[in-house]
């Protein structure tokens, strides 16, 4: 293909005229003959009122900008849709695809020989890897980076499982209003996305085990000057992949590379998040994500990074103790360390070229983990035939293994009307059950953490065994069986389920089950009924060709074909 504005033409059926009609319109924008000839990086912002976490993309923009044009290539600034899990009604899940898409289309049809990809808050980064390996042009990310830490009362706050913990402290009457006001002015200390190991920071993570991000930006805090350089680096690096061709996207993410990206979010104890997002990245590559494998690596890999929410710290700290080199280089043989990195090198060329600082108390070694292993295990039974997802590491230990009745909410407006009435039938014991919220029944928000019902969390039960097709925050904690697949709404067997019935969780065992007669599920799935689909638009093609979780929850037709099985 040709490199530069001779890319990509416009369809005229005359590519001479095509290019003169283009500078034409550059020129018209004050360019000159001689910087038209150079190679484009594209740069994707994502920059948006509704996403603050990006408040530092035009920054960014700037100093990738400088990056290129020292390196002697063109800058070409373009937008894209921006993600904020906050700022997206129902959730961002429904419109990940939609980013990709638009991430894909745009690298196809503009005249750019590589880009640089700004992106952070959640489902922006995976939305840019898919759409990267789709339209496979030399790409680079780079993240916003992660807010700081903020102080209260002599403790440290940060986003959002700081969030979290305020708000059901206030919810069980442990703080006043006064006190959760003062709190909340204090949790985000600076613009950035989430301070905690929540989905922003290990997709993070991920992207640069990928080869994806130049080495250690990961955790380079957003408000650091050392992130504007990296920025810059990045730039400059772009230029490289834009002059020589590559490598591209397809050649950098690999099974080796995704297997790595299995160990480092077990190590991480990462978000559950990231395990639909990489098995989305596996289907864009025609490979079938292994739930399997992960739970073996999970058994295998301890969590060394004492990051919130399963350990006590902070990205800011993560940064300081290495960031992720470290814990590539305290990771050891359990990677594959001949796969590349986003510097055009091995991982292992990479450590070799780094000094060798680590943080112990931070990034921990093997000998010393936050967590022996299993932060993220798959439970399967007859309520999860294809799979759930536990983050055990952040969840109450005496709930791993469980039986208790079950207590069904059918749906978001259902669980808000009655989880904190007075008189709602719930006693420690039982399994809170969330329903006809997965991908199709609701596009899958972060409502999977069911909030502990009010009267409970009043008499001081911090946790309970709670299941959904939905997802949660990576920021989130709790005994929380997320992603069961197949969802209520297509039919799962989570869509059988009748309160009372006892519900059996033993995760040293990866069991999931409802102790409930075959021949009473099928009379009861002899009467059940799909929801009626949206009628329209954007919501129709999503409920028509998502997939369910353990398939990434992608679009059946930009998935490349997998394997069956």
């Amino acid at each position: 293909m040709s490199k530069g504005l001779r890319g990509r033409l416009t369809s005229y059926g005359d590519a001479e005229f095509a290019l003169f009609l283009r500078r034409a319109f550059l020129k018209s924008a004050g360019y000159g003959d001689a910087v038209l000839e150079l190679p484009i990086v594209g740069i994707a912002h994502t920059g948006s009122d509704f996403n603050p976490c990006h408040a530092t993309a035009p920054e960014l923009v700037e100093a990738i900008k400088r990056g290129v044009l020292a390196a002697g290539g063109l800058p070409f600034v373009f937008p894209t849709i921006s993600l904020h899990e906050s700022f997206c009604h129902p959730t961002t899940m429904l419109l990940r695809n939609l980013m990709a898409m638009d991430v894909e289309e745009m690298l196809r049809a503009q005249p750019l020989d590589a880009a640089v990809m700004i992106g952070g808050c959640d489902k922006t980064v995976p939305a840019q890897i898919m759409g990267a390996l789709s339209a496979d042009v030399p790409v680079l990310i780079e993240v916003v980076g992660a807010a700081l830490a903020g102080w209260n009362e002599g403790e440290r706050l940060g986003a959002c499982t700081d969030c979290r913990r305020l708000w059901y402290a206030h919810r069980a009457g442990e703080i006043t209003a006064e006190q959760l006001a003062q709190g909340h002015g204090r949790l985000i200390a600076s613009h950035g996305t989430c301070t905690v190991m929540g989905t922003a920071s290990t997709m993070a993570c991920i992207a640069e085990t990928l080869g994806l991000m130049l080495p250690g930006g990961a955790s380079i805090p957003a408000v650091h000057a050392e992130r504007l350089r990296h920025a810059e680096a990045t730039g400059a690096r772009a230029v490289t992949l834009a002059k020589s061709g590559g490598p591209k996207p397809r050649a950098v993410v690999t099974p080796a590379s995704i297997r790595n990206a299995m160990v480092v979010l077990a190590a991480l104890g990462g978000s559950t998040n990231a395990v639909i997002h990489l098995a989305a990245i596996a289907g864009r590559l025609g490979l079938r994500f292994d739930l399997d494998a992960l739970d073996r690596i999970g058994r295998q890999t301890p969590v060394l990074v004492d990051l919130k929410p399963v350990g006590r710290n902070y990205m800011e700290d993560f940064h300081a103790a290495g960031g992720l080199p470290a814990l590539l280089r305290q990771l050891g043989d359990r990677l594959d360390r001949s796969a590349l990195t986003a510097d055009g090198t091995s991982i292992e060329a990479m450590l070799a070229a780094r000094l060798p600082f680590i943080d112990e108390k931070i990034i921990r070694p093997v000998s010393n983990p936050v967590a022996k292993g299993e932060a993220l295990v798959v439970v399967r039974g007859n309520l999860a035939p294809d799979g759930a997802i536990i983050k055990q590491a952040a969840a109450a230990a005496n709930l791993m293994t469980h039986r208790g009745p079950a207590l069904v909410f059918d749906g978001l407006d259902d669980l808000a009307r009655r989880i904190d009435d007075p008189a709602l039938p719930v006693t420690p014991q039982h399994v809170l059950v969330l329903r006809n919220i997965g991908p199709v029944g609701g596009g899958m928000p972060e409502a999977g953490g069911i909030p502990i019902p009010r009267k409970l969390a009043q008499s001081g039960v911090k946790d309970m065994v709670r299941l959904s097709d939905a997802r949660m925050s990576g920021t989130a904690y709790g005994a929380i069986v997320l992603h069961i697949a197949p969802e209520a709404a297509v039919g799962g067997p989570l869509a059988l389920v009748r309160d009372g019935d006892m519900i059996d969780l033993d995760v040293p065992k990866r069991r999931l089950e409802l102790l409930v007669d075959a021949a009473e599920l099928e009379r009861r799935r002899a009467t059940w009924k799909a929801p009626p689909p949206p009628k329209r638009g954007y919501r129709r093609l999503f409920v028509e060709h998502v997939t369910q979780a353990d398939r990434g929850c992608d679009f059946d037709f930009l998935m490349e074909e997998q394997p069956p099985g």
